[in-house]
């Protein structure tokens, strides 16, 4: 009797080895389902990242590439607009979006680090402000502006916020200088008609303002 127990017991062990096995087989079913469903979360979450927000100064973010299983690393963007971004060191951040930056530093960790990097990049933190944009020229309420941490500030925004165009205000040309971070292109220089988006509602015609640009709102040549 015991003998019997005794084998039963060991085809009970067999048997539980064998349905191990066959659950960890590559082959498994269930296994395949569970590897398809981390692959399917990875591309929900690359997929899901921010491709409106705008870094900027201050900012703080969650920084991952998933094939190293760790755990996110905070980054924050510094003064200059740069994230110190672990196996690259400095890279420019201010200005684009998680979407835009997670592709950037992919390129740039397949250079050398990775045969293949998923980079997830998203917002962890955002700052009260943002920066300052500056507005001069004939405006009623020329000066410095602070742009929200989850603000989108526009020119004609800016233009409202200011207390609106002056009677001999050319609002056909307002001219906006931005100088980009350090390391970036040169700077640039945008003519918006403000005009058009007061009066037409166009606001395809406006333009999102990006910390430490200048609007400059001249005067027209005749005055009527």
């Amino acid at each position: 009797m015991n003998r019997r127990r005794h084998f039963s017991r060991l085809n009970l062990t067999w048997l539980g080895l064998v349905a191990l096995l066959a659950f960890l087989l590559p082959g498994n079913s269930f296994a395949a389902d569970t590897n398809n469903f981390v692959m399917d979360n990875t591309s929900l979450r690359v997929s899901a990242m921010d491709d409106k927000y705008r870094l900027s100064v201050g900012d703080q973010l969650s920084f991952q590439v998933m094939e190293d299983e760790e755990d996110p690393k905070l980054l924050t963007v510094t003064d200059s607009g740069d994230l110190q971004v672990p196996n690259i060191g400095r890279f420019p951040a201010a200005g684009k979006t998680c979407k835009q930056l997670a592709a950037a530093l992919k390129v740039e960790l397949e250079k050398t680090y990775y045969y293949h990097a998923t980079v997830i990049v998203t917002v962890d933190a955002k700052p009260r402000s943002s920066g300052k944009i500056y507005i001069v020229g004939a405006i009623r309420g020329p000066g410095s502006q602070d742009i929200g941490g989850d603000e989108t500030l526009t020119v004609s925004r800016a233009v409202l916020r200011a207390g609106g165009f002056t009677e001999f205000a050319d609002q056909k040309n307002v001219r906006v200088t931005r100088v980009p971070a350090a390391g970036g292109d040169a700077k640039k220089v945008f003519t918006v008609n403000v005009a058009q988006v007061f009066e037409k509602g166009k606001t395809e015609n406006d333009l999102e303002l990006l910390p430490g640009d200048l609007i400059f709102v001249p005067e027209r040549m005749i005055r009527f």
